[in-house]
Order: structure tokens, then sequence, then C-alpha cells
């Protein structure tokens, strides 16, 4: 049976240009915001683009915060993107301080000389892993203007621009990717289809 991707629906996010990179890789993909739904799913896929207090305020609003809370308590398999990813931290000092999930330790802060960091860069991988291996000198699209910044132990892939800026945290079954695999071309699909295979036989 093929694995079964849950995207988490909270009104913002890229829904259409992921689910269709996932069906590309064979794996099943429902889209919902109601538990029930997503508990038959394997992973958990937490897209986003846009503000970090409108999108903690949807999450609230439809219930989710403590269900992927307790999702997480339980191992179950979470990615975040871009704005998901930032999603998984402790806090964001976006427009105003807002607490987030905190399924990974950190927070959100802004790029230096408020700066965007936009186009394409490739990721250093500071941590071994073999859900990365498809990472290894290939450029990823990147488009955002704050960064998380935490505790190293969490930190397993950063970019450069040309400071170090973290590009991939994970916490046991929980993972982010602050740059889009959906629009990085073959490298990009072929590392989501290696953090989704790995996390589901780790």
């Amino acid at each position: 049976m093929s694995t079964t991707v849950g995207i988490v629906d909270y009104g913002m996010g890229n829904h259409a240009s992921v689910e269709h990179t996932l069906r590309d890789l064979g794996f099943r993909v429902r889209i919902s915001a109601d538990a029930a739904v997503l508990n038959e799913t394997d992973v958990l896929l937490l897209p986003g683009v846009g503000a970090f207090p409108s999108a903690m305020k949807a999450l609230h609003e439809r219930g989710l915060v403590s269900y992927l809370q307790e999702k997480a308590r339980s191992q179950s398999k979470i990615i975040g993107i871009c704005l998901g990813m930032q999603l998984l931290a402790s806090a964001s000092y976006e427009h105003r301080y807002t607490t987030g999930l905190d399924l990974i330790p950190g927070d959100v802060m802004p790029l230096p000389d408020a700066k965007w960091h936009i186009g394409w860069n490739t990721i250093e991988c500071v941590k071994t892993s073999p859900l990365l291996q498809a990472s290894d000198g290939h450029p990823f699209y990147f488009n955002h203007s704050y960064v998380y910044r935490g505790p190293d132990e969490y930190q397993i892939g950063i970019a450069r621009n040309p400071q170090p800026i973290t590009a991939i945290i994970r916490r046991g079954n929980v993972i982010g990717l602050q740059f889009h695999p959906e629009k990085s071309q073959a490298a990009g699909k072929e590392l989501l289809r290696n953090i989704i295979t790995g996390l589901i036989h780790a």
C-alpha cells in the first residue's frame, strides 16, 4: 500500500504545487483540517506562505495547534515547508511576538538588515543524515525574510546568504525545510521523496 501524506489545511499554503509534487512521486494525498481525516495518513505536511501570526491564528481557530502537538508527542511524522517549518519553532518575532507550535525549540527572527533570501542556493549538511543524500551539491529555491535560530543540535542543514542560514531542522520525527522542495525541480522532488520514505522507515 502506498504512503499517504496528509497536507494540513489551515487556509494558508501552496497546497496545489505541493500536492502535485507528492502525487508525481507516487504518494497518495489528503488535504484537510479534520483530525479524523489526518489521522488516516502516514505523514503530516505543514505547508505555508504568509505571515507567522496569521498562520498561528488560523491553526488555533481550527483546533490544529493542540492536535499537532499531540501528534508530535506520539512520534507521528511531521514535515514543515517554508512558513510551515517556522511554525514548528517555539516563537516568532515577525511583526510581533507570537508563540509557535514549539515542536522544535528555537525562535524565528528577521534576517539581518531586513533582507530577503530569494532564489537558488545550495545546502551544506552539518549533520550526517541519510534523509539528505539528495541535497548534496544541488540548488534549492528559497523565498523568506525570517529564519530559525535555535540550538545547534536541531540544525542539520544550512545555506549561506552569505552568512549561515538554517535550511533544515529536525527533532525526532519532526523535520522542517526552509526552502521549497516542490519548486526545486528534480533535486527537490528527490529530497522530498527521501525524507518521507526515510521517516516512514525510521
